[in-house]
């Protein structure tokens, strides 16, 4: 099986229009089966006032289908934890962390 129950993931959404907001989740998988995914966790926007990504409070359970195209998925260590991933802007890049020795490069999606 591709993704197992407990994984954890970080989904970048396709943007469709130059102007459509950049939509990131992260979260933990409840289920996989045929390429589709229950995955339990927080979405992540840009605030354009201050031009940083922002944690949503509230959590979401999304269904999301790994094959359709719309997504690009990252799978997420295990000793990752997701209540204290943000982002930070580094130069030219941006990098997902969440304060340990992990992080995510993002460089190739940065908004600049």
């Amino acid at each position: 099986m591709i993704l197992q129950p407990g994984e954890k993931l970080h989904v970048i959404h396709r943007r469709y229009f130059e102007k459509e907001s950049r939509r990131h989740f992260v979260g933990i998988v409840e289920a996989y089966e045929g390429g589709v995914a229950r995955v339990t966790g927080n979405v992540f926007t840009v605030d354009r006032t201050k031009f940083a990504f922002v944690r949503r409070p509230e959590m979401r359970t999304r269904i999301i289908s790994l094959v359709s195209g719309d997504v690009l998925v990252n799978v997420i260590p295990p000793s990752v934890d997701l209540d204290k991933v943000v982002y930070k802007q580094e130069k030219k890049s941006v990098r997902v962390t969440d304060g340990s020795d992990w992080h995510l490069d993002l460089s190739e999606f940065t908004w600049i």
